[in-house]
């Protein structure tokens, strides 16, 4: 089997069968995100605590490549320093948007989803998820919502 044909289907593996999809109960962040341009959906829920991100899960709709994205986002944050999360997400951005070679984005799984910067109006569905969780880290509310840009 081919790398592009494994890493296919970790991204099939995650959409079919996503990780911590759900609704958290009691989170302290929720910021809910719309791509306008395609339609993808994410309510993401953070329970953060001393500087830590405790548990985190979501609830969306959209193309394989957003939904595989958050769920794999959900495993690599998990117990993460708020910022070892936005570090990863920085990382992640660079990575898609073909900025930053995969081997030095050193993301693991995640870099099952290098192949979307080959596909530009697909960049922001791989992003939906980090874009949700930087909003959320940075943000002084309790509640978040918009467009991503």
């Amino acid at each position: 089997m081919s790398l592009e044909a494994l890493y296919r289907e970790v991204i099939l593996d995650h959409y079919r069968s996503p990780r911590n999809k759900g609704r958290l109960e009691d989170p302290t962040v929720v910021v809910e995100l719309k791509n306008p341009v395609c339609g993808d959906e994410i309510a993401l829920y953070l329970k953060l605590d001393q500087g830590r991100v405790e548990a985190v899960r979501f609830e969306g709709r959209g193309c394989s490549i957003s939904q595989a994205s958050a769920s794999m986002m959900t495993q690599a944050i998990r117990g993460k320093s708020l910022e070892e999360a936005l570090e990863l997400v920085e990382r992640f951005k660079g990575m898609v948007r073909g900025e930053l070679a995969v081997e030095e984005a050193d993301l693991g799984d995640l870099e099952a989803l290098h192949g979307v910067s080959k596909f530009p109006v697909r960049i922001k569905c791989a992003v939906l998820a980090w874009e949700a969780l930087k909003k959320g880290l940075e943000s002084d509310e309790s509640r978040v919502t918009g467009e991503v840009e």
